[in-house]
């Protein structure tokens, strides 16, 4: 037998993948803990190693190396369901297996930033190791024999099924290699060498002659199909020099071992004649398959055995039987007997594989989680807003009858009312005026910082693109990339909804510091201390009996008022605090249905969860509607009773009463708006990092496909390939027995062994082969709680467009998300488009 055949390997390039994944599984995964963080970037680190050795184990052609390839396919694919991987921005290049350079030294490749690309590329060359491994076998032992079978139909079966997923990975033209008529004819040679295998055990086991006759007959029609495809117009020029004689060799030893063994079950049945027939057929086609494979000494063995017994039963016959001698045409088939056939991929290929990233959920059951907590999260905000309002609405009621100074005041002096002394020790414990003034000075800074960052992201597109602009002008239309326009549309669409963003926060930042502009004075008091605030109040105008049953009654309505605000600090604390876990009920749907219905089975269960503290708020509100009716009854009769009309003191306390609302409230929105900032920073940071490994991806292609086009020109001038001899035809069929004169018929193709497009480019989240420019939609802006109703930041709103932020637990929260125009805040209303 003549040796078997090993397919080339791709060349791949090594490139960085560890910032461009860290980037984005800290992305995705943003709500994870420091430690888990940290357990994700290991985790990257040794994905990265793993590759660098898999990569260049490929072409250490022994048995120990496929493990080690099987197991880094294997965690490709496991990665696959745990990151959005068409947000993945790495640059793979692989170059064409087949190609063997021009004398410049180009050599024909691919770069595509598709961990999908990768894939297919490792998958090549796993089943171009196999076939290489089983060639190296010991065909002369048993173990030697079935481990070359196994290989060469696993190898057959991979390159079937890359036949299905180069066009889903690969868009574009993909190199000659992973083209579906090479893919096809590697297959099949796959098959052939398998079967060719199968006919040597079958030899060393000394199996009947007609069934090696069989098996010979189905391998020697395996090889014609081979030769048939390679003779293809879109193929023909890949393949190694020797490869078709090889293969047209085999075609004809085989069509002569098909006959020699048949013979020997004719000579065992007294079929003279017959025996003669096919062994001067065998003889004239063991000196084909030698003219055409170009080895002299092919098959000698079987050869020479051929040529004994023709001459042996030439002489019995003319001696003993005179039979008639008939024509090899009219002879019956001696059918076919097929054991080759491709195997089907195993998963995981590795026997011992051990994901790396087992810390990582899958990414649909990870965004089904983050939505479904963004839900709750809407909905507890909503109810603590309902609260936040009531209660706004009754201080705004009691600030306007000065409540509850109106009635302190009756304890006599001039001293300042109790309730104000509590306020304003509130405010000095909380920094007072210097507190507000430190933060208004930061905003500005914090703001030109975001800025600047989305400046420069919006500079990297803007050269990127003109950039591409300028080679697309130079070359014409064989510069066949997609254009930066086209690709960067949707990054496009994001950098105006973060620039609407900061411009809505400038709106909120003058919102603010017009609001402390108006309760600058009474702020300013309340931060004095007690002494110097009680001097700056104006002396009681006369003291109100404390017996006076109006006076009473509006007390113990004050103490109403403290304990329905007590009740709701704790149904805020338990609205804040509410967890459930969805992770169980979303895997069991993805298991049993194969998706994830979020929005059905969280509203079930937020429901469920939130009932009692949503009617709880129900019937605070509704006693708030009481109790409030019930205080302006109580004020007119005290105003009545006590004949008291409002004072300069009166005046001021509520002017004090009204300031330290405000300080809360602008407090509660510098504070948030500091957050806001600082978590917009994150994002654009994210945003900043996409668009350098998109920029970095798209100069690596740019250099690729320069290049591929000074290669291609360069070859043009070199002139064409010479074509195939005639000769290689097969030797079956239509009755021939020897080579035919004529050429195989072979089909046009519009196909070249040039990629048409070089597919380097990134397919935005959600896009497919067919429909590579969908909406992109990245995980949206985590909501957390905004603690005060009145925040006019537009972290309010749902930013579909947008990755996932910090986590709440570690930035906070954002701010605005329930701002209304009576608080001093945004109308809850989303940018157009969004």
């Amino acid at each position: 037998m003549s040796k078997l055949l090993g397919v080339p390997l791709k060349k791949p390039a090594e490139v960085d993948i560890e910032k461009p994944l860290n980037n984005l599984i800290q992305s995705t995964y943003s709500g994870a803990s420091a430690e888990a963080k940290e357990s994700y970037k290991a985790a990257v680190q040794q994905f990265a190693r793993q590759r660098n050795s898999a990569i260049w184990k490929f072409f250490e052609k022994y048995e120990s190396s496929l493990e080690i390839v099987y197991a880094y396919y294997d965690q490709i694919s496991a990665l696959e369901t745990k990151i959005p991987v068409n947000e993945l921005q790495i640059p793979f290049k692989w170059k064409d297996a087949f190609d063997k350079g021009s004398i410049f030294g180009g050599r024909i490749s691919l770069t595509h930033t598709s961990l999908s690309y990768e894939k297919v590329c490792v998958l090549f060359n796993i089943a171009a190791l196999q076939s290489h491994v089983a060639a190296m076998q010991p065909m002369d032992s048993d173990e030697g024999l079935k481990l070359a079978i196994k290989l060469f139909q696993q190898s057959a079966g991979i390159f079937q099924y890359l036949k299905g997923a180069v066009p889903a990975a690969v868009p574009s033209e993909p190199t000659p290699d992973l083209n579906q008529d090479t893919l096809t004819v590697l297959q099949a040679l796959m098959v052939s060498q398998a079967q060719e295998v199968f006919v040597m055990k079958a030899i060393k086991e000394n199996m009947k002659e007609n069934i090696i006759a069989k098996l010979c007959c189905q391998c020697e029609e395996f090889y014609a199909d081979v030769l048939r495809a390679m003779q293809k117009e879109s193929v023909r020029n890949l393949w190694e020099k020797e490869w078709i004689p090889t293969i047209a060799g085999k075609q004809a030893g085989f069509h002569a071992l098909t006959q020699l063994y048949q013979s020997l079950s004719c000579r065992a049945a007294k079929k003279i004649g017959e025996e003669i027939s096919r062994l001067r057929n065998a003889v004239d086609l063991f000196k084909a398959a030698q003219t055409r494979s170009g080895n002299p000494t092919y098959l000698d063995e079987y050869f020479n055995k051929a040529k004994r017994n023709l001459a042996e039963s030439v002489k019995d016959n003319d001696l003993i039987y005179n039979e008639m001698i008939p024509d090899v045409t009219t002879l019956q088939s001696t059918g076919k007997a097929q054991l080759a056939k491709p195997l089907a991929m195993s998963s995981p290929m590795a026997k011992d594989f051990d994901d790396v990233f087992k810390g990582l959920v899958p990414v649909e059951l990870h965004r089904a989680m983050q939505a479904s907590d963004m839900r709750k999260n809407e909905i507890v905000n909503t109810e603590i807003m309902k609260l936040r309002d009531a209660t706004q609405t009754l201080n705004v009621v009691l600030a306007s009858l000065n409540l509850p100074a109106a009635v302190e005041t009756t304890d006599g002096g001039s001293c300042v009312p109790p309730s104000l002394i509590e306020k304003a020790n509130e405010v000095r414990e909380k920094g007072g005026i210097d507190a507000l003034n430190a933060y208004l000075k930061e905003l500005p800074e914090l703001l030109n910082r975001n800025r600047e960052i989305l400046d420069e992201t919006e500079r990297m597109l803007d050269e990127e693109r003109d950039s591409d602009n300028q080679l697309r002008s130079q070359f014409k239309e064989k510069w066949t990339r997609i254009s930066s326009d086209k690709l960067t549309e949707m990054f496009r669409t994001n950098a105006k909804k973060y620039r609407e963003v900061i411009n809505n926060a400038v709106a909120a930042d003058k919102i603010v510091r017009e609001r402390f502009e108006k309760n600058q004075k009474g702020i300013e008091l309340l931060s004095l201390p007690i002494d110097q605030l009680q001097q700056a109040m104006p002396a009681s105008g006369g003291s109100v009996d404390p017996n006076c049953a109006s006076v009473q009654k509006l007390k113990q309505l004050m103490e109403s008022v403290e304990t329905i605000k007590a009740e709701r600090d704790v149904i805020e604390s338990e609205l804040k605090s509410t967890t459930f876990d969805m992770k169980n009920e979303f895997l069991e749907a993805l298991r049993k249905d194969g998706a994830i219905d979020e929005p059905a089975l969280s509203l079930k269960r937020i429901g469920e969860t939130l009932q009692p503290l949503q009617q709880q708020i129900k019937e605070s509100i509704e006693r708030q509607q009481t109790l409030v009716s019930d205080i302006q009854i109580a004020h007119s009769e005290f105003v009545s009773e006590t004949g008291t009309s409002s004072t300069s003191r009166d005046t001021l306390c509520q002017e004090l009463a009204t300031a330290y609302d405000s300080f809360i409230i602008l407090l509660g929105n510098l504070k948030e708006g500091t957050k806001f900032y600082n978590d917009l920073t994150e994002l654009l940071v994210v945003f900043q990092n996409k668009i350098s490994d998109f920029c970095f991806a798209r100069k690596t292609e740019k250099e690729e496909l320069l290049k591929d086009l000074t290669t291609e020109s360069s070859r043009q001038a070199a002139g064409p390939t010479p074509t195939l001899p005639s000769h290689y035809a097969s030797t079956s069929g239509s009755g021939s027995d020897l080579p035919s004169s004529s050429p195989p018929s072979t089909a046009p193709s519009g196909n070249v062994p040039y990629p048409q497009a070089v597919q380097g480019m990134p397919m935005p989240y959600g896009a497919t082969a067919n429909v590579p420019y969908p909406s992109y939609v990245p995980p949206p802006m985590p909501q957390g709680f905004n603690p005060y109703a009145t925040l006019p930041y537009p972290g309010s709103y749902q930013y579909p467009g947008f990755p996932q932020g910090p986590p709440p637990g570690h930035y906070g929260t954002y701010p605005g998300s329930f701002a209304s125009q009576q608080q001093g805040g945004y109308p809850n209303q989303k940018p157009p488009g969004w």
